[in-house]
């Protein structure tokens, strides 16, 4: 997610909350690259889909895409899921209710991940 494909994600959160759905889940532990174009998009697709009274859950698991750990003090390849590592970097991961699956993230009675 970067200067070139965040637009794209953006427009299509937009388009989502536009057809009427408040809940959206992104998966994301297929990103390899997020810059600050990033999580921009997330923070404002964040604030946008809370407007609607929706929620917006992400998918970051344990594994990378990379095949790194992000459980503290494991190296692996990546360290884990590079978005989780960013959003942790720039302090704003405790914004966001984070599942390691797609099933966790779609189950109501799941608890989101801790910061």
């Amino acid at each position: 997610m970067d200067l070139v494909t965040s637009p794209v994600l953006r427009q299509r959160m937009h388009e989502a909350v536009a057809d009427g759905r408040r809940d959206v889940v992104l998966d994301l532990s297929g990103v390899l690259f997020c810059d600050s174009s990033g999580v921009g998009v997330l923070i404002t697709g964040r604030r946008l889909i809370r407007s609607c009274q929706g929620r917006l859950r992400l998918i970051l698991p344990g594994q990378g895409a990379d095949g790194g750990s992000s459980r503290p003090g494991e190296t692996g390849i990546g360290g884990g899921s590079h978005v989780n590592r960013v959003l942790g970097a720039l302090g704003v991961r405790r914004l966001f209710d984070v599942y390691p699956d797609v099933d966790a993230a779609v189950d109501d009675e799941a608890t989101p991940l801790p910061a």
